[in-house]
Formats: C-alpha cells, structure tokens, sequence
C-alpha cells in the first residue's frame, strides 16, 4: 500500500507512529511486513491492533524514524529488515527505568516527584528533575472577609512501566497522583503520562492526562503544567531565551550587549540577539564588555497566552522585583528555548494558543539550573472554575433533560502533548520555525482515501462521486457543512483548554449567536455523533484540514465530555451549557464508535485506553438506569434502550472484540441479537427493554413504548450495526437493518397494519435521521422505490429540516459575521453522516439531472 505524509513533514530526523488497515484475509498474523521509500528500506516497528473474526490482521501500527525527504512510502508484506542492528536500549530496574536512544540516555523514576531523574547526553546532563507541577487555591469566607490561600503541588509517581519497548520505538507509561510541595497534603488530581522515545533521536514527546477528583466549590486549581531543570554552560550574556510569536521567533539574553554608548554598528550585540554564541574575550570588546557587564540580568522569562486572541511576554530580575512588560501579539505558536554556550533545550505545547490560558516559563536562566515550566493552565489566569453555572436545572425552558442536579467535573479529564528537542549548540531561529511547524500540525502518515475505502475496515461510507450533476451538487453541499464548521470554530472562538473541539447545538439568529447560555442547545458534546460525521469525512477526502477538526473533537469530547472514574465511570454527560453540567449521563457519550477512528489512525495509547475503559460501560446502568423517567421499577436490574444504550454497548463490545479477539464480547453482540431475532418484531421491538449488565441481556417489555425510534437511529447505531453486519455473516441481522429502515417510511395505515396498531406514525418521528438505514434496505433488497422514499428523506427539506444550499450570509450584528440563521448542528450531521451512507449505499439510484433542489 502507498503511505503519504498528511501534509507537514519533519525538517529533520523525526520519530513517526501511524496505523493502517488491511482487508480480510490480506494479511495473516505471522507474515512480516517491510517499508521502503525511494532510498530502499527504512527500518520499521509493527504490531497488530485488531483482527478480523477469520484471524487475519485487520489494522497494525508501526513507528520509523523519518527525514521527510521523501514523499511517498510502501507498505507491503514480506520480510524486511526491523532496525540496522543498533536499536534502542531499554532497561528496567527495580526503581529506575533507563533509555538509550543511540542520542540520549533517559532516566526515569518509578517513585518519588520527579518523573525524569536526568537526561544524558555524551556524558554531560542536558536536563534533570522532570516532574508534573500543579497550584491549589482554596478559599474561605469569615465575617466577611475572604482568605485565598495558593499551595504549590507537585506529582507523586504511583506505577511506572515500559509500555512498549521496540528496536524503534519505545513507550513509558507513568501513573500518579499530586500532593503539596510544602504541607504533603491529600494526594488528589490523578494523572497519567506516556513519554515516547524514537532510535537515533534528540526528542521526546509526552502525552499528559490530567483528572479531576475535587470538591468544585472548593478545589480550584489555580496552575497545570510540567517542570524541567536544564543544567547551562556560559555567561549571562551568552545565555539566550526565544519564543515562537505569531510568525517568527523573538529573542533575548540574561545580559544584553546593549548600552547607551555601545549601540550604532554593534555587531555582537546584533549576534547575540540572533542567538549566536559570542567570544568577547578579545581586547578591542573590552570596552563594551566593562559597560555591558554592569547591565541588569534578567533571569526570569514567561510568555502567556491569556485567550485565543493575545498573548504577552513579560521579564524581571528577580522574584523580589517586578515583571516589566515585553511583547504582545496573538497567537503565539507555542514553543520556548533556553540555551547556553553548550547548546539547550526547546519545549513545545501543541495546541498552545487554541487551549489558553498557556504559559510558558522560565526561571534562572543565568544560574547553575534553569527551570523550564510549561503550564497547560496558566497561573496567571482565574482559576479553573468547574462548578455549575446554575444552582437549578432548566428541563422545560431549556432542554435539559432531567430534573436531577448531576452537574460535576468529578472524573473528567484533559490531554495535552508536550514535545522535548535537545540541542548540542545553538539552533537557528529557522531550525525553531521548522520544529514550532512539526509539533503544532499532524505529523502522520496516511493511505490514499481508496485503501481506507476498500479495506471495509471503518464501515460503510462512500468516495466522493461528482460523476453527475446532482451527485456533484451533494458533494459540494458535505464540503460547504465541513468549510462552515471550520469557519465557525475561528469566528466564533469555540478554544480555550475546556472547550476546544467541541461543536455549539443551536443557532439565535436574534442574537446572532449560538445558545451558549441556554440549557441542552449550548454545547454538543457528541450529540448526534459529529465525530463520525467528521472521521467519515476524512476517510474519504484525506483533508488535513478535517483532521485537525476531527482529532480535536476527538481528544475532547472523549476525555473532558465523559466520566473515567466516580459515580457516573464509562457514561458521558448529554449536551449542556457547561460540558458536565447535564443531569443526563449516558453511554452514547462515550462510545468506542466515536473515538476508534483516532486510536487506529495514529495507534494512540491514550485512546486505547479509553476504548479499553468503556468495554463494560454497560454495567454503570445498574447505578443509573437512563430510563428513569419512565421506568423506575425494580421489576428489571435496570432498563436500556436498543439505541442508543444497545448500540453504544455494541459498539463498545465490537472494539473490544476486533483489538483483543476476546470471544466475550463478540458473545455478547451476538446474545443481543439472537434475543432480538426471536421477538415478534425483531429490531422494531421495545425500544426500551429490561436489562440485565451480568448476562448482557435486553428482556422484553412490550413495544411502541418510552423512548422514541428516533433515539435508535441518531446515535451512531446505524454505523456501528452496519460494521457488524459486515463482520459476523448473519443474514437475518442484515434483514433485521433492512426491516427497520424500511418500516420507518411506510404510511401509517401499513405501520399500523403490519403490527395490529402497536406500531405508529407517532413513534417514528424525524424521519431524516433514518435515511441511512432506509438506504441500507434499499440495497439489500435492491429495491428502487425504497431507495427514492431514501432520497427523498434527505432532499426535501420539509421531511429533512436540513438548511439547503449550505450557504452562509452576512448578518448585521455587533461585528462583521458569516451566519445560516436557521443551522443546527444536530441535523447537519445527520444529513451529511446519511448522505455520504446514501452515496455509498443507493447512489446508482440518484437521478443524473439536478432537477432536485440541493
């Protein structure tokens, strides 16, 4: 298979992990498999990631080290040389796990604060004492009068372990908690790190989850981040920091060979700005050396981005003096050097300014240690104020679902990406650039969008086809969705470390804003599944653009929008003004099916363990049946809908199966189904059954009852069912699908007809979101008018609700805007995630002509 780069690629030598598919039967899991590109071999790790049910391989991941020279690889099976015989040395102790890169040695701890004990380079330590910071405020009112009081924490390391150890490619995995610096109080604010190393390599990268297990009306934390000490050779003035602005890199020492009589056609000084290191010790600079050495030292640097638009750079002397204020700009691209005479260290934070408030520190950088701090969450911004944003909840005003205050953070997290490059001298400040760009944009290797296609790896999802008017009109009409919702992202600044990602629910067109204020129409936190929508996209255009949009939504919606230990663990909140603050906590949140796009793009361990974590997902319905409102009898051990409770739960039991072949839970999609093979009405039971999590069983409860068929379709079950069906060879499943989409456009009198009235128009509603299952039968059956009623669900917009053509106008508000005043996000993606199904399923039966309005 052909592998291109997504569209950066590494200025230098760079440690690269992606994952690829392989049809069935392609690849069997003792075949070797080799990578070249126009040099020949290149060195390859690979492992397996999942597997088809006849055995076979169905993803792998691998890692190489990559130039970026080169714009086209190979993939194929055969035996290829793994490494060129020198390979990573890797170590475990019983209190210390050492690394060797063939660059750099890494020493990390197994317990204790520091994480990184040193980091060696040739024999001469480039940095030491790598730990996890944190700032705690806690406040309290008497008679008035209101105490802060600010404790610095630090991280306390739990388990440590080698994840993956490779000839390429090694990965540590790092468990803890944080307690204070000062007072060892409470350990709290768990975390998990993983530091990924590449042979031959002067990089680390490192993937930081934090969670939040605080009391929110208490615990605020004030600072998150990570800290460094780098061990600097040279003089004040030989000592350099640098930032990345919005375009270039800024740059300034400890001393400045600047003076009020040295500064025409002083060219050291001009060097020094540019980083350069400086030999003053000859005679003809002794007179600007005895002025410039009674400048002031400046040892202590920050660089804060306060929101999506500004950040500021400020320096002092010391902690006894003030800061004086340096730059500002607007977005800063996210990266700090320190360095000396022997060269230095760069740390970047992806996703820098699009999850303010950052900051990036650095202290003492004229003494023996320099400490490097790099903060997710700034100290000098509020507070991370996590509690609700109403003591009541809205349910009839505004959509929220339930009565029950269940609004908490406790549970949720947050991932960020910190890059680590050591330098032997002084980089230019181009070098910076072309890293600033390699760590802020995907570096990945991807199939052609054919080889996704054909695999049938990901579900059913189509190619783009302009081979006809109207098809053309359809594609232009997905892009315009894509092209709106990037716009929106920027125009209406959806960043900031809690929110970037994440989609709004419903447009005001009074206020010409989105109902950020108003209960369940603020944020979408998956509702409706944009994350398929999104990965579907992708798939099939292989736009970087999507990507991006994509893995934000991803890395968002799967770590702060869902619950990974408390009272709610392997649930995720419903859409809400503040991401938790939903009463309703459900499984089609956090579904496998949303997430699993990202873990086998890119092999990301954090996402495996976040499909590992909601394999069982639907055991937490014993402590919080979903049909309460309903359904609060003890006559079941709790209730369950066949979508979307079933089928996130498929969906969940169908990634564990395909990574881990456990037979389990291939057992348990398939008990769902035999149970609904023997009902009556099959698929068009309930929707809402008895359930029991110990024996994955749904228990009959009649039909046509709480919980709307709608639900079943707009969730993400269509796809994950359709994946199934692909999978298991079950004829009466794939006439089950079918005789659901169908059953949904027949007329009342049929419904009723075909079920002795049990069975209505009523229950049926928003037949749109159905459309993909309608066109599943029309395939099936191959039957032309099933695929018109398909169509015609998707292209009148009377039945589609949708907003046809995506068009956006200008709006006269407080300021110059772009608006569809009628959009909502919940019908876009249904209409887009149906039409790319349709185009796969049924586009033979769409007329050539452009005689339907799109």
């Amino acid at each position: 298979m052909k592998l291109t780069w997504l569209k950066n690629k590494p200025s230098n030598s760079a440690g690269i992990t992606w994952g690829v598919p392989w049809g069935q039967g392609k690849l069997n899991r003792d075949e070797g498999i080799f990578f070249k590109g126009a040099g020949g071999n290149i060195p390859l790790q690979s492992w397996p990631m999942a597997y088809w049910p006849d055995g076979s391989v169905k993803w792998t991941g691998h890692a190489a080290v990559l130039s970026g020279q080169e714009e086209l690889f190979e993939l194929e099976k055969g035996e290829g040389h793994t490494d060129d015989g020198i390979g990573m040395k890797v170590l475990s102790k019983e209190d210390k796990i050492v690394i060797d890169t063939g660059c750099l040695q890494f020493i990390i701890n197994k317990k204790g604060t520091n994480i990184i004990e040193e980091i060696v380079d040739d024999g001469n330590v480039a940095a030491l004492h790598g730990k996890l910071i944190a700032l705690q405020e806690r406040s309290s009112v008497n008679e008035g009068i209101k105490t802060t009081i600010e404790e610095p924490l630090e991280s306390v390391i739990e388990h440590a372990e080698i994840e993956q150890a490779g000839p390429v490619r090694c990965t540590v995995k790092i468990e803890g908690k944080h307690q204070g610096v000062l007072t060892k109080s409470r350990q709290w604010l768990p975390f998990t790190l993983r530091l990924y190393f590449y042979q031959n390599t002067s990089s680390v990268r490192a993937v930081h989850t934090f969670f939040y297990d605080g009391d929110a009306n208490l615990d605020f934390i004030k600072g998150l981040g990570m800290e460094f000490s780098v061990p600097l050779k040279g003089d004040p003035w030989n000592r350099n920091i640098r930032f990345a602005g919005d375009e270039g890199i800024y740059s300034e020492p400890a001393q400045l060979l600047l003076t009020r009589r040295h500064w025409k056609r002083n060219v050291q000084y001009e060097k020094q700005i540019a980083g350069e290191i400086l030999d003053v010790s000859n005679a003809e600079y002794s007179q600007l050396m005895e002025h410039a050495t009674q400048n002031a030292i400046w040892n202590d640097f920050k660089l804060t981005q306060d929101s999506a638009d500004h950040y500021r750079m400020v320096k002092r002397t010391d902690e006894t003096c003030s800061y004086v204020d340096s730059i500002q700009g607007t977005r800063a691209k996210g990266i700090v050097y320190v360095g000396g005479e022997a060269g230095g260290i760069a740390v970047g934070v992806r996703n820098f300014w699009q999850k303010f408030p950052s900051s990036l520190e650095a202290r003492d950088l004229s003494k023996s240690l320099t400490k490097i701090k790099v903060w997710f969450w700034s100290p000098d911004s509020k507070s991370m104020d996590l509690r609700s944003y109403s003591q009541g909840t809205h349910v009839v005003s505004a959509y929220e679902g339930f009565d029950e205050m269940r609004s908490t953070p406790i549970g949720i997290a947050n991932t960020n990406e910190v890059y680590l490059q050591f330098y032997k001298s002084p980089p230019s400040h181009k070098e910076l650039i072309e890293k600033v760009n390699e760590w802020q944009s995907p570096l990945l290797l991807v199939c052609e969008p054919q080889h996704y296609y054909h695999t049938r790896a990901l579900g059913v999802w189509s190619l783009p086809d302009a081979s006809t008017p109207l098809k053309g009109k359809l594609e232009k009409q997905l892009d315009a969705a894509i092209d709106f919702y990037k716009n929106e992202v920027e125009q209406r600044r959806w960043y900031g470390f809690w929110n970037y990602g994440d989609f709004m629910h419903t447009y005001d067109p009074v206020r010409h804003q989105w109902r950020y204020d108003l209960g369940g129409f603020a944020w979408q936190n998956t509702e409706l599944v944009p994350n398929i929508w999104l990965w579907y996209s992708f798939l099939r255009t292989g736009r970087e653009d999507i990507f991006i949009l994509a893995e934000a939504m991803t890395r968002h919606t799967s770590e702060v929008d869902c619950y990974h230990f408390g009272e709610y663990a392997g649930l995720g909140s419903r859409h809400n003004v503040v991401h938790w603050g939903c009463g309703c906590k459900e499984a089609r949140i956090s579904m496998a099916g949303l997430n699993k796009y990202y873990y086998f793009l890119t092999a990301d361990e954090r996402t495996g363990d976040l499909l590992t974590e909601v394999r069982d997902a639907d055991k937490a319905l014993l402590e919080l049946n979903p049909m309460r409102e309903f359904y609060s009898d003890s006559q079941f051990p709790t209730y369950a809908r066949s979508g979307p409770d079933w089928a996130a739960f498929t969906s969940n039991w169908l990634s564990e199966w395909e990574r881990t072949e456990n037979p389990l839970y291939r057992d348990k999609i398939m008990k769902g189904i035999l149970i609904l093979k023997k009902l009556p009405k099959r698929l068009l039971s309930g929707p809402t059954f008895g359930y029991d999590p110990e024996t994955s069983s749904l228990i009959h409860m009649g039909d046509g009852n709480e919980g709307g068929y709608h639900m079943v379709v707009a969730f993400g079950g269509p796809q994950a069912w359709m994946e199934i069906a692909q999978l298991i060879e079950d004829d009466d499943w794939k006439e089950m699908l079918a005789e659901f989409g169908e059953f949904y456009v027949l007329t009342n009198e049929e419904k009723k007809s075909r079920t002795n009235g049990e069975l209505h128009d009523g229950l049926f509603s928003l037949p749109m979101l159905a459309s993909g299952m309608v066109a599943y039968a029309a395939a099936l059956k191959n039957d032309e008018n099933l695929a018109e009623k398909a169509w015609n669900l998707l292209m009148n917009e009377e039945i589609s609700q949708m907003v046809l053509p995506i068009e956006s106008q200008k709006a006269e508000a407080w300021r110059d805007l772009l608006e569809i005043p009628q959009i909502t996000t919940n019908t876009t993606v249904q209409w887009c995630l149906n039409t790319i199904i349709a185009l796969e399923l049924i586009g033979k039966y769409l007329p050539e002509d452009d005689s339907k309005k799109v």
